[in-house]
């Protein structure tokens, strides 16, 4: 696979970052993820379905292994890794934006970077921050569970006064890391796909970008959230239009708020 044509990468500049992101900007960054899956469907919907198989895998796992109550924080965490799935998309909306050939070679390569292995770190990122994730989940269903004396094998666990007070637990721990992560992929995986910059300068920008515009960027956080759910619901098919329109409008979200 060919890496990002370094020729074409910007060079190593420290990264202006705007702070004045407004509602509109949303819009506008969704009809244009919106226009590059139309005119590019072969990519959206390739990683679209990865995601797709990788989610129903999982849920499949989960029920033949016996334990179908860890959908529930596996389906919370799973968007976790969207970000990184994504890459691809970054790279063909970027493409598509410098008016640069697409091909299959150039997208999947994107994942290699500018062959300095900072989106390979990253992707290291997302699977501990996952893997962190289930850890926590766990330690807090035995909590609950092991004062309502239920175990793991039936849903109607969540339905016992310990278990509604787990779910309310969970989600609460379950939302706060998730912005935490969302706040630092949300602008670094797009900067590292563009820049050849460090992942920790990637990282600092994008913490700047949420610390400097919070109220929209909140506001693109719970899109993302809402859309990405309401898309698993039908054994998680929806993702496969979904995530490739969240992928292209985070592109062009990020263009806007990086100068």
């Amino acid at each position: 696979m060919e890496v990002l044509d370094h020729d074409t990468a910007i060079p190593p500049t420290p990264p202006q970052v705007a702070g004045d992101l407004a509602f509109g900007d949303l819009g506008r960054a969704l009809a244009a993820g919106w226009r590059d899956f139309r005119s590019m469907p072969q990519f959206g919907m390739f990683f679209g379905g990865v995601y797709v198989v990788a989610g129903l895998a999982m849920g499949w796992a989960a029920i033949t292994g016996g334990e179908p109550t860890w959908l529930i924080p596996a389906m919370a965490g799973f968007p976790l890794v969207a970000p990184f799935v994504a890459v691809g998309l970054y790279e063909a909306s970027r493409r598509r934006e410098a008016g640069q050939p697409l091909s299959w070679r150039a997208v999947l390569g994107a994942l290699k970077g500018h062959g300095d292995d900072q989106i390979l770190s990253m992707g290291v990122i997302v699977f501990v921050a996952f893997s962190f994730w289930m850890i926590v989940a766990h330690a807090i269903f035995a909590i609950f569970m092991a004062e309502s004396g239920m175990g793991g094998e039936s849903i109607e666990a969540f339905l016992t006064p310990a278990g509604l007070m787990m779910l309310a637990v969970g989600s609460a721990v379950g939302a706060v890391m998730a912005f935490a992560f969302y706040a630092m992929t949300v602008i670094s995986l797009p900067m590292l796909v563009e820049r050849k910059v460090d992942f920790l300068t990637a990282i600092i920008a994008s913490f700047t970008v949420v610390r400097r515009n919070f109220i929209v960027m909140l506001g693109w956080a719970a899109i993302i959230a809402v859309l990405l759910f309401v898309a698993m619901i039908p054994a998680f098919v929806g993702l496969m239009v979904a995530l490739p329109v969240l992928g292209h409008a985070t592109w062009h979200l990020y263009r806007r708020a990086v100068a």
